[in-house]
């Protein structure tokens, strides 16, 4: 009998070890903060192989204390494989989660140690800059000047003779002028008065003489 009883004890420390070790426990349940896109996620993953129901709450911790809830969900069915659920948390920087797991009988206790988050935020996606827009060109108004000048043509380009440089159109003074046109000085006029006058004088002494001459005979 003895044997017999050490047999079954043997067997019974063997099954309770293995149902320990198959037992749900803390050790099964791991977090990640990691990145979705441009986006912070937290990720929880439970790989008990019993797929015993467990409730996973994470909190945003601050100085060693609950700052906020950033949720909470059910992980159902899990497998050795892992079954993960994620919670959409924009971390920052070293930012600390404390992660609490309840499970039925199994477990009621958090995450050791809290989730510290990477030194590094997510990187946002590179938008290609917009294309900007070109100002339309002004509209060249009849009339209005558009910012350049015309050349103007010089006398040469006309075909108008200069008026610069010795030309022989300078006005000349009035004296000049009247010489050019009658040939003699501004005195012509009283000369020839007078010479008329005299003439007329001398052709009445000439015809008074005459006459008496005629009446003497």
């Amino acid at each position: 009998m003895r044997p017999l009883g050490v047999v079954v004890a043997s067997a019974a420390l063997v099954l309770g070890v293995a149902g320990n070790a198959m037992a749900c426990s803390i050790k099964d349940f791991s977090a990640v903060a990691a990145c979705d896109g441009d986006k912070g996620v937290i990720r929880v993953t439970d790989v008990d192989p019993l797929g015993v129901t467990a409730e996973v709450s994470v909190y945003l911790e601050n100085n060693g204390a609950d700052l906020r809830l950033v949720g909470k969900k059910t992980i159902e069915n899990a497998t050795a494989e892992g079954v993960t659920i994620t919670f959409e948390e924009d971390w920052k920087p070293n930012a600390e989660y404390r992660i609490h797991i309840t499970a039925d009988k199994y477990v009621d206790e958090d995450i050791e140690p809290n989730l510290v988050a990477p030194a590094e935020a997510c990187k946002k996606a590179d938008t290609p800059p917009e294309a900007s827009e070109s100002p339309e060109e002004p509209s060249k108004a009849p009339g209005k000047s558009t910012g350049k000048s015309t050349p103007t043509p010089s006398a040469s380009d006309s075909g108008t003779p200069s008026t610069t440089g010795g030309s022989n159109n300078a006005p000349s003074p009035e004296g000049e002028s009247n010489l050019a046109e009658t040939g003699a000085d501004s005195h012509t006029g009283p000369i020839a008065a007078i010479a008329t006058a005299l003439v007329m004088l001398g052709a009445g002494a000439v015809h008074y003489s005459m006459r008496r001459r005629g009446s003497t005979r």
